[in-house]
């Protein structure tokens, strides 16, 4: 039987006549990599800040490895590691000397040696911090976030602005705790990281869960249906999407890319392409393919993660 890390029931938090977090309830297992997703305002942040112990809940309960918590207190917070969405480092600090300065504030901590080696740094242990790239600099907020080697890490959007190189390091780090069994919470607003790297999802959106599952089962809820994908340049790519209109339940219009969803994606083709080829309007980019977590964030939401 798996066992769970974190159980949260009946979570709230008001700000005046604001509800920011509507009585959340959910499980985190042991080992498993745990993401929110939600657009802007959603309330993702106020409830990692009253998980990670930053915020105090005004209802629920939070159990964190059998403790019954009502709200995150120091014991817990020994056995929790957090990277932030912005952390700021002293600038003329070398990276060894924030490792070991934040390794002073736990009761337990792992060699230094050991931290750089996790986040790649080894080379870079006597560089200041003011000197590191972004990727290096997000690789020793995680490794600060590591230093008391935690059972359960949060990582708030930890590749945001990060170019696919440095994204792809920090993926791989996220990987390997996964393996040694760390219990993961992530945010962030990158779809194919949440599908690559999430064991479980949940979807939050005016404070409320509105979905829960894994990518594939989230996915998979969408039913039989295809999704075909193309661009037609300037006003065409509105007059495609009035060709499809009969054959397609839903369809929307990103820039000169359409997104169409159909169930019958013979008849879909045809009259595209038979609406292509009348108008003289050519195509491109065409994709064909199944439902994915972004689908399925934009038909419960409406909208991107970013607004």
């Amino acid at each position: 039987m798996e066992q769970v890390a974190l159980k949260v029931q009946s979570l709230g938090k008001r700000y005046g006549g604001v509800v920011a977090v509507d009585s959340l309830s959910f499980e985190v297992l042991v080992g498993h990599v745990f993401t929110l997703l939600g657009p802007n305002g959603a309330g993702k942040t106020t409830t990692l800040e009253m998980l990670e112990g930053i915020r105090i809940p005004d209802k629920g309960e939070i159990e964190l490895f059998g403790r019954r918590l009502a709200r995150i207190d120091r014991v817990a917070k020994q056995r929790m590691g957090v990277l932030l969405q912005e952390g700021n480092f002293e600038p003329y600090l070398r990276v060894r000397e924030v490792i070991r300065l934040f390794a002073s504030f736990f009761d337990r901590s792992i060699p230094v040696e050991k931290v750089l080696a996790m986040v790649a740094l080894q080379e870079k242990e006597r560089a200041l911090v003011r000197s590191l790239s972004g990727g290096q600099r997000q690789r020793l907020a995680l490794g600060v976030a590591l230093v008391n080697d935690p059972d359960l890490v949060f990582l708030d959007e930890p590749t945001t602005g990060l170019d696919p190189q440095a994204r792809r390091n920090i993926w791989d780090i996220v990987t390997d705790l996964k393996q040694r069994e760390r219990t993961l919470i992530l945010t962030t607003h990158y779809m194919d990281e949440a599908e690559a790297l999430s064991d479980d999802v949940r979807i939050m959106d005016h404070g409320k869960l509105i979905a829960a599952g894994s990518p594939a089962a989230l996915a998979a809820g969408l039913g039989q249906e295809t999704i075909l994908e193309f661009s037609a340049a300037g006003a065409a790519a509105n007059e495609a999407s009035r060709a499809l209109d009969a054959c397609c339940h839903e369809i929307r219009i990103d820039g000169e890319t359409v997104i169409a969803h159909t169930m019958d994606l013979m008849q879909a083709m045809e009259q595209l392409l038979a609406w292509s080829k009348r108008k003289g309007v050519r195509l491109s980019n065409m994709v064909v393919r199944q439902p994915n977590l972004e689908d399925v964030f934009l038909s419960l939401t409406g909208r991107t993660l970013r607004e």
